[in-house]
């Protein structure tokens, strides 16, 4: 069940709280140039200035970012490129890391991390001996932000940490990056610009590393992977603008996360941790059957049992307008008292 995704709970007619994909649709200053790229079709595309104008925002020179096809496609060309000993993946999170490593033909271990200690992660719960680390942050499905701190003690010569930080961007002045670290060794940030951009259709992200990492991950990877309207997407995702309005977007969809939360506790369901991004996690007795009677009324929710670590009572939600959330914590609750 580890390539089992939200997507896959969605169908017409129910309101979508299965995809932490920002459901508004992306500002004119961004579809603009993608759409003018389209005239530019029967060129091959070039990476160079899409590359330069995200290097530029992170402060990085060039060869210290990699343009993917998606952050998915990321972890596929990690696995390939790397030949870790010892890899673990912390848990619960995204699945594609450990399904790419697995696909590659690696061992993987795992860190489970436990709901009593709110999904939160410590510097010891991963083995000294682990050669590869992979860690979301904040973490899907949990939505749980760590620190910064944490995540660069697990830094150390001879080890690959690689950070997903596909939602970093909805976390309002992301304050637990690890974007910006150029010190820390074989460390490895993976972004998306498809979840606050709602972008997931266009497939955009890049890493963030060491230049010979990447170069080695560059070598995995099809000619021209990212299309050109893609590569016209990162460079307008890239601008001052764009950072501008995306701290704008985060900080709204933190007071529509607080919403929601409370709407949920007075509801009596518990929010598993302190959720950070764009979406929260809860446990309900019964949650197979909870979910099937929410699709009944109209509402498509995340299962949880596809993550390692959790069990088909977990249901992840995506955070959206308060209004909607009104609507879903009322069948919710109906739901629950039947």
């Amino acid at each position: 069940m580890l390539r089992f995704h939200g997507d896959a709970e969605i169908a017409p007619g129910l309101v979508d709280l299965a995809v932490n994909v920002r459901t508004a649709a992306p500002p004119s200053w961004l579809m603009a140039p993608v759409a003018a790229s389209l005239a530019h079709l029967a060129r091959y595309p070039d990476p160079a200035e899409a590359t330069a104008a995200i290097a530029a925002r992170h402060g990085r020179p060039p060869d210290e970012v990699l343009l993917t096809a998606g952050a998915a496609q990321a972890f596929v060309l990690l696995a390939r490129a790397l030949r870790p000993e010892r890899a673990v993946v912390v848990h619960p999170q995204f699945t594609e890391p450990e399904a790419a490593l697995l696909a590659a033909g690696h061992a993987v271990g795992r860190v489970v991390l436990r709901a009593a200690d709110g999904f939160t992660l410590r510097g010891s719960d991963v083995p000294a001996e682990a050669d590869l680390v992979v860690v979301g942050n904040p973490t899907n499905p949990t939505s749980v932000l760590h620190e910064a701190t944490v995540l660069a003690s697990l830094t150390r010569p001879g080890r690959t940490t690689v950070v997903d930080e596909a939602f970093a961007d909805t976390v309002p002045g992301e304050p637990e990056s690890l974007a910006a670290r150029r010190d820390l060794p074989g460390l490895l940030v993976i972004r998306s610009l498809t979840k606050t951009w709602g972008l997931a259709g266009l497939r955009i992200g890049y890493v963030l590393g060491p230049a010979g990492l990447l170069d080695r991950m560059r070598e995995q990877a099809p000619l021209w992977s990212v299309s050109t309207p893609a590569l016209a997407a990162a460079i307008a995702c890239a601008s001052e603008r764009a950072v501008d309005t995306e701290r704008e977007i985060a900080v709204r969809l933190a007071s529509e996360r607080e919403h929601l939360v409370a709407a949920l506790g007075r509801a009596g369901v518990t929010v598993a941790g302190r959720p950070a991004s764009s979406f929260v996690l809860i446990r309900v007795a019964g949650g197979e059957r909870v979910r099937a009677v929410l699709r009944e009324r109209g509402f498509a929710v995340r299962r949880g049992e596809t993550f390692p670590g959790l069990g088909p009572d977990w249901l992840r939600i995506a955070v959206r307008d308060t209004a909607t959330s009104d609507a879903f914590v009322a069948v919710l609750s109906d739901v629950l008292g039947g």
